[in-house]
């Protein structure tokens, strides 16, 4: 899945973004409250740059939110595009919602490695899941028909 956001001067209805389902050796899943949302909880997620392909989004993404680099994981899967609105009204760099691409990663370190406390401006905190844990009301309503999809296809789960 290459795709490399050309120019910022074309405005897009859709904002590229890209998602991470790490996976630990027991099936558990990767997750984050978010700081400016307290009980909402989903996955590492972010915009895709203008220059950088899908790949070195998640990458940066990664580092950013969760303070792991690509020697940390190692892809298996990925799966897109997902769309969202944001709320009648809202728009966020330009566009008036996000095109997610997920990203399904074996975690390749020891789980000591993660700060779960406080790891970045992102989260307030990490946990680890088994996906059949997740709760749908955990999201913000504009993300719950794209994550009823991704639990469906990455783990054959309703949530």
């Amino acid at each position: 899945m290459e795709i490399v956001m050309e120019s910022s001067s074309v405005k897009l209805a859709y904002r590229p973004n890209v998602a991470l389902i790490l996976e630990d050796s027991a099936g558990q899943v990767l997750i984050g409250e978010r700081r400016d949302a307290a009980g909402s909880w989903q996955f590492p997620q972010g915009g895709v740059h203008e220059g950088e392909s899908l790949e070195e989004a998640l990458h940066r993404e990664v580092q950013e939110e969760v303070l792991l680099s690509p020697p940390c994981y190692r892809i298996r899967e990925s799966k897109g595009p997902y769309r969202y609105q944001f709320p009648k009204g809202v728009e966020k760099f330009g566009s008036i919602g996000q095109e997610q691409y997920y990203f399904r990663a074996e975690f390749l370190k020891e789980k000591s490695l993660l700060k779960m406390e406080d790891p970045s401006e992102e989260f307030r905190v990490l946990r680890w899941i088994a996906p059949n844990e997740f709760k749908i009301n955990w999201l913000h309503p504009m993300k719950r028909a794209v994550y009823t999809l991704i639990f469906q296809d990455f783990f054959n789960l309703t949530i």
